[in-house]
């Protein structure tokens, strides 16, 4: 029978898979669309493990929660952004979030091998070369973690139907709905301005070092230019390093933020948390927070759709 376009548009919608593969699989099932997802699944399996050497660079990252004491961030990508939106693919990145809250797992390679909460007859691997064979795209799970905490609560948010997403813990002896306003807060802070420590004594060493090398390096540079009798001596210029990095290590700690919903646009997170506690006659003293934001440190390649779908039809 023929295949038309609007059923091949269906099809690709229902799975995310290629077009010419969803044309393949409704010609070789006379267009009967179950028939054609398990086909894709089988003929899919085969080739996943040659997607693996393409570049999965989209996807989405998600939350699952429980209660006040325990959340869980994953990312999961995939090669486009057209599969990133695809209800099945957002499904199962939201299973893997869950199968994280509750995973004992410390790194990658355990996790993956753990039995799949949504199918213990598989594996997490395995239910993702599953998923893998129906999108005819390579997918990979990139990264989750998870925070805990007994003694006060967690706090979520997911920014741009899951382009970046944050979870964060605080230790707090009076959890209320006002409480965990201000915790959810904060976690729209770290999604937006991206810091990098809670606190300046969570810096390492190496860092600090680092930093200071490349602010003094800056700092010699700009005394050089200026007219010989106008150059600052060495005492001096370390002195402006201390101001330097202590001004770049406000914009990189958390507590030392700016509150991005600051009135008066100076207080502080510590300071707008200090004033939410005052008036639960509690303290809310900031844990940790973990913030992945899809695709963040992979080299991305450069699509064109439309030569894409020219390609294929082609062949």
């Amino acid at each position: 029978m023929a295949i038309t376009a609007a059923q091949v548009k269906q099809l690709r919608e229902m799975t995310g898979a290629g077009i010419m593969e969803c044309k393949k699989a409704l010609t070789e099932t006379n267009g009967d669309y179950d028939a054609a997802v398990e086909f894709l699944r089988k003929s899919g399996a085969a080739k996943a493990e040659k997607k693996q050497s393409r570049i999965a660079a989209e996807g989405l990252c998600y939350v699952a929660q429980e209660g006040d004491t325990k959340a869980a961030i994953v990312e999961v990508n995939s090669e486009t952004d057209f599969v990133a939106q695809n209800a099945k693919f957002k499904a199962y990145v939201q299973n893997v979030a869950n199968q994280a809250l509750h995973s004992s797992a410390e790194d990658l390679n355990s996790f993956m091998a753990e039995k799949w909460e949504s199918n213990p007859e598989e594996t997490v691997k395995e239910s993702l070369v599953e998923l893998t064979a129906v999108i005819s795209e390579k997918l990979s799970i990139r990264r989750f973690a998870r925070l805990e905490e007994q003694n006060g609560l967690v706090s979520s948010y997911v920014h741009g139907g899951g382009r970046i997403s944050v979870i964060a813990s605080a230790a707090c002896d009076n959890v209320n709905d006002e409480v965990r306003e201000a915790l959810r807060n904060v976690c729209m802070q770290i999604a937006a301005l991206n810091p990098k420590y809670v606190r300046e004594e969570d810096i390492p060493q190496d860092v600090r070092d680092h930093e200071k090398e490349i602010l003094k390096a800056q700092a010699i540079n700009e005394n050089n230019e200026l007219p010989e009798n106008k150059r600052k001596p060495e005492a001096i210029i370390e002195k402006m390093l201390d101001g330097r990095l202590k001004k770049e290590f406000k914009e990189i700690c958390l507590v030392d933020q700016i509150y991005v919903k600051a009135e008066d646009g100076k207080q502080t997170v510590a300071q707008y948390l200090a004033e939410v506690g005052k008036k639960n006659n509690t303290t809310i003293n900031l844990d940790k927070f973990v913030r992945f934001e899809t695709g963040e440190g992979i080299e991305r390649k450069e699509e064109n759709f439309a030569e894409e779908v020219m390609s294929q039809i082609k062949h």
